[in-house]
């Protein structure tokens, strides 16, 4: 009988492609670093080919590597899979789960959720990833992640999804500016200020110039193109300091995010004027039920009205 590599064997190996070094790799995998690599060339052994080039300044994994890495990615989601199909009888919204989220929603859907969520499932146990929505996507698929939370429209080949919430695009300007004089500004008008983005990467970008019928390639979609941000906290700072005008979801409105500026909020009005958001996870994934259950979750905390005092924050820009 032919000798067959072990799945611990198949994880180090997965460990030293993601991480690109042999002592970040072993403490990912709780082990000593000569232990890791004896690993490797155990598997190297019993494979009978080189999977990993060793230099005094890095570690490279050669292309018939690659290929391994890949099928041993799949290979531990399916034993994953066994796992979690033998302990399907469990309570729902118990025991490990591994989500994702974008930077434009973590830091304002989820201390708005989570309390409640360790109240209703207090067996759950939520393992947070914040990462771009490429790469999000992209964990999913390798089975790294069991679902990512995601702003909508975006490209999701492969993967099943639910949406369960709207989050409106509102535009944050300078209160003296003439939108202070509307109840909510029309999306053309947009056209003809600096509108300041979030950096390439972000699917917010996108979906804000589509908010305002821009296209990313038009020399107008983007007047502020010096002058881009890194996160929703620095387009508030950089609108703040009369740098431009910036649009935001209205989950971060919601949490404060204009809160002691001198900015002015109002909703934004155009055909595309919001985001959807919901989860996203694999075609066939034992984490599915878990996920679709999590979506409806949040959804329905997302849906419950915020204080009074915090709602009042919207309307600071009229009271000065």
């Amino acid at each position: 009988m032919k000798p067959l590599p072990t799945l611990r064997q198949l994880r180090h190996l997965v460990a030293l492609a993601d991480h690109g070094h042999f002592g970040r790799a072993a403490e990912a995998c709780a082990l000593t670093q000569s232990s890791l690599s004896a690993s490797i060339r155990e598997l190297e052994s019993i494979l009978g080919r080189t999977l990993v080039e060793r230099t005094k300044r890095r570690v490279m994994v050669t292309p018939l590597g690659e290929q391994v890495v890949e099928k041993a990615r799949a290979l531990l989601a399916d034993a994953e899979s066994i796992v979690d199909m033998v302990d399907d009888g469990r309570a729902p919204l118990s025991g490990a789960f591994r989500l994702g989220v974008i930077p434009t929603i973590a830091p304002f859907l989820l201390p708005r959720t989570l309390p409640a969520l360790r109240r209703a499932h207090p067996d759950l146990r939520l393992y947070l990833k914040e990462q771009t929505s490429a790469e999000l996507v992209d964990s999913v698929r390798r089975g790294l992640l069991d679902a990512a939370l995601l702003a909508f429209p975006y490209p999701l080949a492969g993967l099943d999804t639910h949406i369960f919430a709207d989050d409106p695009f509102w535009v944050v300007f300078p209160r003296q500016h003439p939108f202070s004089k509307l109840e909510r500004v029309p999306a053309a008008a947009l056209r003809s200020e600096v509108l300041l983005l979030l950096e390439e990467g972000h699917c917010l970008r996108d979906q804000a110039l589509a908010a305002c019928g821009l296209a990313a390639a038009s020399p107008a979609a983007d007047p502020g193109a010096d002058v881009k941000g890194s996160s929703l906290h620095t387009l508030v700072q950089m609108a703040d300091n009369g740098l431009g005008l910036t649009l935001l979801p209205k989950m971060a409105i919601d949490a404060g995010i204009v809160r002691g500026t001198r900015l002015a909020v109002r909703p934004l009005d155009g055909p595309n004027a919001t985001r959807r958001i919901g989860l996203a996870w694999r075609k066939g994934s034992p984490a599915a039920r878990d996920a679709l259950l999590l979506a409806d979750f949040l959804g329905s905390e997302l849906a419950t009205p915020i204080p009074v005092a915090r709602r009042a924050m919207h309307d600071t820009s009229r009271r000065k």
